[in-house]
Formats: C-alpha cells, sequence, structure tokens
C-alpha cells in the first residue's frame, strides 16, 4: 500500500489542507472518507442526484494518487456497482477532468463534483459501458430502467440505527394496561359473560333447550313445604270425617 511517505511533502500539505476543509464543508451530496496515514487513497460517497436514475442511492468511490500528484490527474473507480455509460463494469471511470483537461492546479473538491455532476448528464460518445451508452443513445427510458434497477440493488443506503433502542425493548416489558388499550385502538376485546341472576338463569335455561328441568333457585323448597302442609291438612280432615261416623 501506498503511503504518505511516497507523495513529496508539499503535496501531502496541501492535500492535509483540502482533506480538512471537505471534511468540514462537504460539497452537497458527497461525504470524504479521510485516512490520516494515507492520502493516496481517497474514499467518497456520492448521493445519486435527484430526478436520475441513481436517486436514493449512494455510491461509494474513490480516487487513486500517483507519487506525482498533482502533475499526473488521479484515477477514480466506483466501488458500488452502477449501470452508466461513462463507468466501466470494473468501476473505472471516464471523465475527461481525470484525463485531457487534467490541470494540476484543480483540486480534490472539484473532481468531486465533477463526478457526480456525471451522474446527472452523462456522456454516451465517450462510453466505457457500451451497452448502457447504446441504450442512452437510443431508448432512454429502457436506460433509466436498467439504473434505476442496479440502484435498487447495490446502492441502497445503509439503514440507521434507531436511539434509546434499548431503552424502548426494555419498557416494553413492562406492559402498562393504559397503553396496551391505547395500542389496542378500535379493535376492542369481546365482553365477558354477564353475571346470571335466579330469573336470568331460568329464562336463559328456558329459551335454550325446553327439555331440562329448570330449577329457579328458592322457590323450589317452598312449593315442597307447601305440598307437605296440604297432605297434613288433608289427612285431618279424614281423621275428623272417621270421628264424626263413630258417632253415628
Amino acid at each position: 500500500m501506498a503511503t504518505n511517505e511516497n507523495l513529496p511533502p508539499n503535496v501531502i500539505k496541501q492535500l492535509a489542507k483540502e482533506l480538512k476543509n471537505l471534511d468540514e464543508s462537504p460539497p452537497e451530496g458527497i461525504k470524504v472518507s479521510v485516512n490520516d496515514d494515507d492520502f493516496s487513497t481517497i474514499f467518497a460517497d456520492i448521493e445519486g442526484p435527484s430526478g436520475t436514475p441513481y436517486e436514493n442511492g449512494v455510491f461509494r468511490m474513490k480516487l487513486l494518487l500517483s507519487h506525482d500528484f498533482p502533475q499526473s490527474p488521479p484515477k477514480g473507480y466506483f466501488l458500488t456497482k452502477i449501470f452508466h455509460p461513462n463507468i466501466a463494469t470494473n468501476g473505472e471511470i471516464c471523465v475527461n477532468t481525470l484525463k485531457k483537461d487534467w490541470n494540476p492546479s484543480l483540486g480534490l473538491r472539484h473532481v468531486l463534483i465533477v463526478v457526480r455532476c456525471l451522474l446527472i448528464e452523462p456522456f454516451p460518445e465517450s462510453a466505457l459501458n457500451e451497452q448502457a451508452g447504446k441504450m442512452l443513445l437510443e431508448n432512454y427510458d429502457e436506460y433509466a430502467r436498467h439504473a434505476r434497477l442496479y440502484t435498487g440493488i447495490h446502492a441502497k443506503p445503509k439503514p440507521k440505527a434507531k436511539s434509546g433502542a434499548i431503552s424502548e425493548s426494555t419498557t416494553a416489558l413492562n406492559v402498562d394496561p393504559s397503553s396496551t388499550n391505547s395500542a389496542l385502538g378500535s379493535k376492542k376485546l369481546p365482553p365477558g359473560p354477564a353475571p346470571l341472576t335466579a330469573s336470568s338463569k331460568g329464562t336463559a335455561a328456558n329459551s335454550n333447550d325446553q327439555n331440562i328441568p329448570v330449577v329457579t333457585g328458592p322457590s323450589a323448597p317452598l312449593k315442597k313445604e307447601a305440598g307437605t302442609a296440604k297432605a297434613l291438612a288433608d289427612k285431618k280432615k279424614i281423621d275428623a270425617r272417621k270421628k264424626s261416623l263413630k258417632r253415628l
């Protein structure tokens, strides 16, 4: 691996200043990763511009600086797979800024901005990916469909961890009835059976099954006592009649 020792001291000083500036004030849609021990490899995450087939994607790229930088332009590569006329299947970037239009006075900020602009306006005439270049010229809708497909598969941004996830999970263990009711919302539990009274028991039994005899609470022993009293009264009447017949 190349290290800072392979770069001239004046270049290291200039790069350190520029990388600090990129870190503190990054260009729109670009975030640079800095390795203080190795300025010869610059990594950047580029957000797909709005209104393009690369929208909602995040693409990682790298710039490789040669030992005679900035006299020679850096080489750019996309590490994230992308369907683009000016980006080869191996990730190599073809843009004039990194080739014939290179100027030692150009900084890394300018290079990164040009690469992102390439996602907005490709140049199919100088295509490294011939399929993408031909498709862009002949059928833009089909080209855009392919580019969106690649974006959705390979350039998905990593989901951010939710803050307070641990506290939320532990709080969930202490179930509060009020919170449970609010969580259920309109889904109400079915009401339980109402307690049956003596009269309701009889009514429910008669309405559901006519063949089952109904015992309605305390009224049963009352009927039994009434029947016993009637039998005693009848016996007394019979004894009285017997006594009157003897007298005759």
